[in-house]
């Protein structure tokens, strides 16, 4: 039975991009969490193409335009660069067929290209809108701090419609980007734009519009890394599936919440991240219905850590349509709205 959806309010409204937004991605400042970053993507063709950073009272502290269609951006830490570690966030340059990467100051003071050039090139054996990539997550695997790209393309192939980039310095001090496979089934309705990946537990997670969410280990070398560990959220859209964002309760526990990108009010299906007792790949319980008044979601974020007074137990960012902007959820209310109550915190 489907659940009542509840609603929420956004806390902060971002100021507008100039022409469309996509996708945000949330840095969180190592010591100083007030200082944390918003990363989105004003989504048109150079010269206003552009990324734009905002602070967590919504004001827009740098724009870095000049960028051609950046459809989606992610954040990751700890890349390893002329021997130091950086955090950096990435998008997807979908007119140029490539990856744009950017150093992330740690004071939180801005972004500054790290791109080496003509070394990101993703989908270089597809032509068209194949070779076209849009949604992006980037993964940091444990075990030896290798930061891979899992990209997604405008359109793509029934088998193999993802592909992953593993992101290291070029040798000059930037990045650059190394193909290493294609996976990932696709059932041929719509296409794949959304990308998210769960660090802590190794798993990609990516949004089939028109079919539902997949799931994927993220390690391209796990030795079941071409199999489909599950296939969930197949019923009770009303639009096309699409952000994906995770909130981390810590020992694998939390929540999976995924965007039904309805015009006029979006709503927000929340799954249990570890799954159903004994079986952790088995997501077919849908907790909760949320909305929080954004129009038509793309791009989906969520920090899981507290994020200053104003965001004790964690941040939701959802793209807003109508506004051109992103808005600023407390994950509490959404815990907490209606029935069942989650969880907040570790």
């Amino acid at each position: 039975m489907r659940p009542t959806p509840v609603d929420i309010q956004p806390v902060v409204r971002t100021e507008p991009v100039a022409d469309d937004p996509d996708d945000p991605a949330i840095w969180v400042h190592a010591t100083d969490p007030i200082r944390s970053l918003i990363i989105g993507t004003n989504k048109v063709k150079a010269p206003r193409g552009a990324l734009v950073v905002f602070g967590l009272d919504g004001r827009i502290r740098q724009t870095v335009a000049g960028l051609d269609r950046p459809n989606n951006v992610d954040v990751e830490y700890g890349l390893s660069v002329g021997g130091q570690t950086i955090d950096i966030a990435v998008t997807t340059e979908r007119l140029k067929n490539q990856l744009r990467v950017f150093r992330i100051a740690p004071d939180g003071g801005g972004i500054r290209d790290a791109t080496s050039s003509g070394n990101t090139r993703v989908f270089s054996d597809r032509v068209g809108e194949e070779a076209a990539p849009m949604g992006i997550s980037l993964f940091r695997r444990p075990r030896d701090g290798a930061v891979f790209a899992v990209v997604s393309p405008k359109s793509g192939p029934r088998q193999g419609y993802l592909g992953q980039y593993r992101l290291e310095e070029d040798g000059q001090g930037l990045v650059k980007a190394s193909f290493v496979r294609y996976f990932g089934r696709f059932s041929g309705v719509g296409e794949i734009e959304a990308v998210a990946v769960d660090d802590a537990l190794g798993y990609i997670y990516y949004a089939d519009e028109g079919d539902g969410f997949h799931k994927y280990h993220a390690d391209p070398d796990h030795p079941e890394g071409t199999h489909e560990l599950a296939h969930f959220g197949r019923t009770g859209f009303r639009a096309d599936r699409e952000g994906i964002a995770i909130y981390d309760r810590g020992d694998g526990a939390g929540y999976i919440v995924c965007t039904d990108q309805i015009a006029g009010n979006s709503e927000y299906h929340v799954y249990r991240r570890e799954g159903e007792p004994g079986r952790p790949h088995d997501h077919g319980t849908l907790l909760k219905l949320v909305r929080g008044g954004a129009d038509a979601t793309d791009g989906l974020e969520i920090a899981s850590r507290p994020l200053g007074p104003r965001f004790p137990w964690g941040l939701m960012v959802a793209m807003n349509s109508s506004g051109r902007n992103f808005l600023l959820y407390r994950w509490e209310e959404l815990a907490r709205a209606g029935q069942p109550k989650l969880a907040v915190g570790r």
